[in-house]
């Protein structure tokens, strides 16, 4: 059967169009199963809240995003944890040991100044891990002015991490999120205007911010802190097979189908 003309995705390994969960308690069989089914769809997995220090079966787990090409982090909220108790190198050496070398620098339940996390993101990229840094509270009254989130976008971009991203907790209501869940759209629309999109992950548990990031910047946008069940759902999103991604990529003669009608 000849299928749809749908939008182009590129292929894992990406650099663009990521697909980042966050994993807090999915058990190892489940895990299993559903990387089997979908582990084209998804690259990397964040074990959320601080929570790989005590999950258990740990290097099952980790082994198993390995044996499927999806690369794993800890998450800021640990790195602040470890930062916050003068405790990096012990950090670095759990990193080590379980072999995961994607690490997250935040600053937002600890006050990180900004000329420390880029000298922190320094001393990691020259140690070989794959930095990402993170921009934003989780605090919904702590607000920046949209000068501000560019200006830690971008320096932490010059500094060495190979993407940045917008803070939006798993429940979609801080930082780039209003405490109701809606987006900020001007703040967005500053960051979009003036920070490569294809190094920003944007965090967007839910279907309608997914929705917006993938009209505005394209199916190739990096999305963050989606529901491990929902790789499905995101990629039929991504490929236009969702009512309001609907047109997506669609060739002019199908648009001017849709006017005539």
């Amino acid at each position: 059967m000849n299928g749809p003309t749908l939008p182009p995705r590129t292929a894992k390994p990406r650099r663009t169009g990521l697909t980042a969960i966050t994993d807090v308690g999915l058990p190892c069989g489940e895990l299993e199963t559903l990387l089997a089914d979908y582990a084209d769809f998804l690259d990397v997995a964040k074990l959320g809240v601080g929570s790989a220090v005590i999950t258990p079966r740990l290097s099952d787990k980790l082994g198993l995003y390995r044996d499927h090409q999806v690369a794993t982090c800890c998450g800021g909220t640990l790195f602040e944890k470890f930062y916050w108790q003068r405790a990096l190198k012990d950090y670095l050496a759990f990193l080590r040991e379980h072999q995961v070398s994607w690490v997250e620098v935040s600053s937002g339940t600890v006050d990180i100044r900004l000329s420390e996390r880029m000298e922190i993101v320094e001393q990691l990229c020259s140690e070989g891990f794959v930095v990402v840094g993170e921009v934003g509270f989780k605090d919904t009254t702590r607000l920046m002015p949209p000068s501000q989130w560019i200006d830690e976008l971008q320096k932490l971009l010059e500094a060495g991490c190979r993407y940045v991203i917008t803070e939006g907790r798993d429940s979609g209501t801080a930082g780039v999120y209003r405490p109701d869940g809606e987006l900020r759209h001007e703040l967005l629309e500053e960051i979009i205007a003036c920070v490569d999109t294809d190094r920003i992950i944007f965090e967007a548990p839910r279907a309608k911010a997914q929705m917006f990031f993938i009209n505005t910047i394209g199916p190739e946008v990096n999305l963050g802190n989606i529901p491990a069940r929902d790789l499905l759902l995101l990629e039929s999103q991504r490929r236009g097979l969702r009512n309001e991604t609907f047109f997506l990529g669609d060739p002019p003669e199908s648009n001017s189908l849709k006017q005539a009608a």
